[in-house]
C-alpha cells in the first residue's frame, strides 16, 4: 500500500471520527468548538487551503442546529467538489480509451466496476489451493492447517478484512482470489511470527 494511499486513509479515518463527534456533541457547540462554514487542508505540496463551504463561510458559525448540514456539506466537498478536477481528467481519459472503442458495447457499467475495483465475492478455497510456502512450510505442515482452519471460520466481514490486511483491498482481483499468488514462509526461527507475501 503506497504512503500516498496511506496518509489519505488516516486523514478521512480522522476526519470521519471528528465529525461524528461533532454530530454527537452534547455542550454548546457554538461556543465550546467555535467552529465555522470555512475549513482548512493541505493540497498535495503541503500548501495550506482556506475553503468557504457556503458564501462568507467565515461568518457563519456551527451551531446544533446547523451542524448535520454543515457534515453533509463538508462531507460533499471532501469526496466530490475537491476532487473534481481529477475526476474530470480521469473521466477525459477513460473515454478518449473507450470512446471509439467496442469495450462500451461490450461491458455493463456493473462489469467495468469489477475490471476497476475487483470482485466482491471471495472464494479463499481458490486462494487456499493457490497459496505457496517456503521456509520449512508446506500445506501439511499444522500451523499451516490451523491458519486455513481459522480463515475458513472467518464471517464475511472479517475475510474482507484479512484481505484488505494483506492485500491492501477487500475485493478479489477478475478471476477472483485463485488469481492472487500469497506465499507464506517462516521469518526466522519456529517462534517468530510467518511472512505472508502478496503478490497480485
Amino acid at each position: 500500500m503506497s504512503t500516498c494511499f496511506l496518509t489519505l486513509l488516516f486523514f478521512l479515518q480522522s476526519l470521519y471520527q471528528s465529525l461524528k463527534k461533532l454530530l454527537e456533541y452534547g455542550g454548546n457547540v457554538e461556543q465550546d468548538m467555535m467552529l465555522t462554514y470555512q475549513i482548512s487542508h493541505t493540497d498535495l505540496f503541503g500548501n495550506p487551503i482556506l475553503y468557504d463551504l457556503k458564501d462568507q463561510g467565515d461568518q457563519i458559525p456551527v451551531t446544533e442546529d446547523n451542524r448535520q448540514e454543515f457534515v453533509d456539506v463538508y462531507a460533499d466537498y471532501i469526496l466530490n467538489t475537491s476532487v473534481e478536477s481529477q475526476f474530470k481528467a480521469f473521466k477525459k481519459g477513460f473515454l478518449m480509451v473507450t470512446k471509439e472503442s467496442p469495450l462500451k458495447y461490450l461491458f455493463r457499467p456493473e462489469e467495468v466496476e469489477m475490471l476497476i475495483c475487483g470482485s466482491r465475492k471471495l472464494d479463499f478455497e481458490a486462494l487456499e489451493k493457490t497459496t505457496e510456502y517456503d521456509g520449512g512450510y508446506s500445506k501439511d505442515s499444522q500451523i499451516i492447517r490451523d491458519f486455513w482452519e481459522t480463515i475458513h471460520s472467518f464471517g464475511e466481514e472479517q475475510k474482507r478484512l484479512f484481505l484488505q490486511f494483506t492485500t491492501g483491498t477487500d475485493r478479489a482481483p477478475v478471476g477472483g482470489l485463485g488469481k492472487l499468488k500469497m506465499i507464506i514462509a517462516k521469518n526466522g526461527s519456529d517462534t517468530d511470527r510467518y511472512f505472508r507475501q502478496i503478490i497480485r
